[in-house]
């Protein structure tokens, strides 16, 4: 396996990430880092009205669909360019991102990490912390009782990489831009902790894409997706053509 050492060592950075950010505890450096972001964004709620509304409206349940939309953008972007064979490899490549963020979850459910997020947190500390949904009376998402590791954060990971891997730079750079718009309103509101992503995401993903991406697993994955197409659309250019 030639990219076996480079495998091990992103494994290792991922478990030393983790432990860097879970044996400390409440304290160290990710800790400082999570309460100055999650009281800097805390304050300006209260200072600005635009700002609020901005990161109530960010947070409605329907905004997760715009970066959904986003991405399957970047996607079609490349879908559209190719020949009938190609977009049907591109929808199995697509299938094996679905396959890979399944995967990805294993390692929460095992993880069974019941952190609270940073606005239920401080708020249980004693700390006089500013609700979203409070002060604008939408229904924005502002609290977790479970919100590690950040499950957008670990999907649009995923899906950045995957881009990576198949059609390079200019395809990650736009996929990365997703990830860093549409993980931060939830970080904003205190519905997540920047460590939820930056450490807990993040880590998952050094050990889950590094035996996907840099294995023959993908391509494998996408290969027995093709052999099991279904016969029809086979046949049927136009159907995939459109």
């Amino acid at each position: 396996m030639n990219h076996l050492k480079k495998i091990l060592v992103l494994n290792a950075v991922g478990i030393a990430l983790f432990l860097s950010w879970y044996l400390p505890g409440n304290s160290g450096f990710w800790f400082e880092l999570d309460k100055g972001v999650f009281f800097f964004f805390n304050h300006l709620l209260g200072q600005s009205q635009a700002f609020l509304y901005f990161v109530a409206f960010t947070n409605l349940r329907p905004f997760d669909v715009v970066a959904f939309l986003f991405m399957l953008g970047i996607f079609y972007s490349y879908y559209r360019k190719q020949d009938i064979k190609g977009k049907r490899w591109m929808l199995a490549m697509g299938a094996t991102m679905l396959v890979t963020a399944v995967i990805a979850k294993q390692f929460d459910l095992f993880l069974n990490m019941e952190r609270p997020s940073a606005s239920k947190f401080f708020t249980l500390m004693g700390d006089s912390v500013l609700r979203v949904s409070e002060l604008s009376g939408w229904p924005a998402k502002d609290w977790s009782s479970s919100s590690f590791p950040g499950d957008h954060g670990m999907f649009l990971l995923i899906f950045s990489f995957f881009m990576f891997r198949y059609f390079g730079w200019r395809a990650f750079a736009k996929s990365a831009a997703v990830v860093l718009v549409f993980s931060l309103p939830r970080i904003m509101s205190g519905a997540h902790w920047v460590t939820d992503i930056a450490v807990g995401a993040a880590s998952v993903n050094f050990i889950v894409l590094s035996w996907m991406l840099m294995t023959p697993a993908s391509d494998y994955v996408i290969r027995v997706i093709l052999n099991h197409w279904p016969k029809k659309l086979l046949k049927d250019d136009v159907s995939i053509n459109c």
